[in-house]
């Protein structure tokens, strides 16, 4: 399994980006997130999507990103608006192996395949 981040960039505060993750190899029905890293902090969870399509969001992003996922596709898709300074990170999507519950989803624990991971920085 290959999982591989693009759409990251530059953008002042208040813009927004689109991030995607191509999962080749990726067959497995169950749970895709996106984390993101900032320097000094430790991986934050940010949002996970069931494989039937079920969302979920941290509340630091809840109401500005939105998660969604094309299966016949393999891609995972972040669209980001009304960004702000301190989502300034490395974003890193994620897919799972194993079935999880809801609650589950946000733990990057539960993650078996990471991407390398897109840099945003909003100014």
């Amino acid at each position: 399994v290959q999982l591989v981040e693009s759409g990251g960039g530059s953008v002042q505060a208040g813009g927004s980006l689109r991030l995607s993750c191509e999962a080749s190899g990726y067959s497995y029905n169950s749970y895709m997130g996106w984390f993101r890293q900032a320097p000094g902090k430790e991986r934050e969870g940010l949002s996970c999507i069931s494989w039937d399509g079920r969302t979920y969001y941290a509340d630091s992003v809840k109401g500005r990103f939105t998660i969604s996922r094309d299966n016949a596709k393999n891609t995972l898709y972040l669209q980001m608006n009304s960004l702000k300074p301190e989502d300034t990170a490395m974003y890193y999507c994620a897919a799972a192996r194993q079935g999880l519950y809801s609650f589950q989803c946000l733990r990057n624990d539960k993650y078996d395949f990471w991407g390398q991971g897109t840099q945003v920085t909003v100014s």
